[in-house]
């Protein structure tokens, strides 16, 4: 069971994250509580750092010293970036440039 010294607050939603760096070097947020239905394998290398890697049908059980874990993303609450979701399309304004006909000789 991983210890609570790493445990972060998201700025989003305020839940319990921990970060890793997955196997292409970025970092990414997972829940901070073990999950049994995670998707990802999390462990500490051999200085300490946490590091995350996917359940794929490669390697698709977690090994003895991992535990299985939920990326952060797939159970923020937090509204994300992007469209509105408004139904009806954008009025236009304004007018319209004419199509471009080329030059005359």
């Amino acid at each position: 069971m991983p210890s609570d010294h790493d445990v972060v607050s998201c700025t989003s939603c305020g839940q319990r994250i921990r970060w890793t760096i997955t196997a292409a070097g970025r970092r990414q947020a997972v829940n901070a509580a073990p999950d049994p239905l995670g998707n990802l394998a999390v462990y500490r290398d051999g200085v300490g750092t946490l590091r995350s890697r996917g359940l794929n049908a490669e390697r698709p059980n977690v090994e003895a010293y991992e535990w299985r874990s939920m990326p952060h993303a797939a159970t923020c609450t937090a509204p994300r970036p992007g469209r509105s979701g408004r139904g009806a399309p954008r009025q236009r304004s304004g007018v319209r440039p004419a199509r471009w006909q080329g030059w005359t000789r």
